[in-house]
């Protein structure tokens, strides 16, 4: 599900680092972090100079007149935090939650994006 437990917050709560892919296609950059138990409402997106922090909170549906068997999912936080280069495009960030997975779009900024040179002949 996710890497090692790193530290507890002040109110105990467990923090996560999530898996984390990073992909690159031509027009940009894809991070894609698995975030199990997270809602839209409860994902937070910084960016800060260069730096672009991402937390999030898992919670548990509170349920009535239940009895817990067995539990493995705990109540925890994600957090995880990238240092971004001048090749993206800090102005145009694009962020998707579905199915658990957060998925980010760094569009490349235009001065980093391959240039087709034209060949004249003579």
């Amino acid at each position: 599900m996710t890497e090692a437990v790193v530290q507890k917050n002040r109110e105990n709560i467990p923090i996560f680092s999530p898996y984390t892919d990073i992909l690159e296609k031509e027009e940009g950059f894809y991070i894609l972090l698995d975030l199990p138990g997270v809602g839209k409402e409860d994902v937070e997106l910084n960016l800060k100079e260069n730096e672009l922090e991402i937390r999030a909170k898992a919670r548990i549906p509170e349920q009535e007149k239940v009895k817990n068997i067995h539990l493995e999912f705990v109540p925890g936080e994600y957090r995880r935090q990238f240092t971004l280069s001048e090749v993206v495009d800090k102005e145009n960030i694009k962020a998707s939650l579905k199915n658990g997975v957060l998925t980010l779009f760094l569009p490349k900024a235009q001065e980093a994006k391959p240039k087709k040179i034209e060949i004249s002949a003579e």
